[in-house]
Formats: structure tokens, C-alpha cells, sequence
């Protein structure tokens, strides 16, 4: 009887992965670069705590490839996080444009994205819903090294 214990990834594991992260055509949203990996620490914000959850009970060598709904993933759109604001906001060397994802500072200091929708003379539409929103997104996943 083998008496090593396997090493399985735990809530609070530090570990080290390859990833990526796509759309269901295959367009690659984020990916650890070629022959790289990404080391850190369950819990620390890395990635969002449903695709955490989905790790924990994988071993070193696995390989996982994970669909998340809209719902699971980044969320439904909210058409309350979708505002006109003024022009003059804006700085004039910024180079406006639809499509665009700026960092806003809340007043508490905190930086929120908000997508350019439509821009006017005096106005820019702003959706500060998280830019992957309404989305289901493919999370595939090697489990490289656990460290705890």
C-alpha cells in the first residue's frame, strides 16, 4: 500500500497553473504565455471565486476545461450601471472611442472599467457593467505544482 498522500488543490492552496481563458468560438479572452505559468494563492482575487471553487479537489497534472454560463461567470448586464455623462469629464487629449474600456475612480478610490457604448458632442455612454458580462467563457486549466 502506498503510503504518499496526493497532493489535491485545497481553498487556501498556492499553486501554480496553466490557463486559458475563451469565448466559446475559441477567441482567446487571457492565457498564461507559452512555457509559463501563473503562481498564486487561492482566495487572493486572481480570478473570480467560481472558477476557484472548480479547482479545488484537482491534482497535480490535471487537466480541466470548465463552460460557465453568463451567471457564473461575469454576470448579466444590469441596465442600471449604464450612464451618459458629461464631455467635459472626459480629458481632451483622451482619445474617445466606442469600444473602449477606461478605469474610472470611485470616490472611494476604488478603479472600475466602464465601456465606451456611444459618444455625442456633449456626452459619452459609459457601461460600467464588467466588460465580460453576458458572456459564457471556457476556463481550461493544468494544474502544474501545489504547494499546500
Amino acid at each position: 500500500m502506498n503510503s504518499r498522500s496526493i497532493l489535491v488543490v485545497k481553498e487556501r492552496s498556492e499553486i501554480d497553473i496553466e490557463f486559458q481563458l475563451t469565448f466559446l468560438d475559441g477567441t482567446i479572452i487571457e492565457e498564461t504565455p507559452k512555457g509559463e505559468v501563473l503562481h498564486f494563492s487561492l482566495g487572493d482575487g486572481t480570478f473570480l471565486p467560481q472558477l476557484e471553487e472548480m479547482l479545488i479537489g484537482l491534482e497535480i497534472g490535471t487537466v480541466a476545461k470548465l463552460t460557465l454560463s453568463p451567471e457564473r461567470a461575469f454576470g448579466m448586464s444590469d441596465p442600471e450601471k449604464i450612464h451618459w455623462m458629461d464631455r467635459e469629464n472626459f480629458s481632451e487629449s483622451m482619445n474617445l472611442q466606442e469600444g473602449f474600456v477606461i478605469g474610472f475612480q470611485t470616490p472611494s478610490g476604488e478603479e472600475v472599467p466602464g465601456t465606451i457604448k456611444a459618444i455625442n458632442e456633449s456626452q459619452v455612454e459609459v457601461d460600467f457593467n464588467h466588460p465580460l458580462a453576458d458572456q459564457t467563457i471556457v476556463f481550461e486549466v493544468t494544474i502544474k505544482a501545489i504547494y499546500g
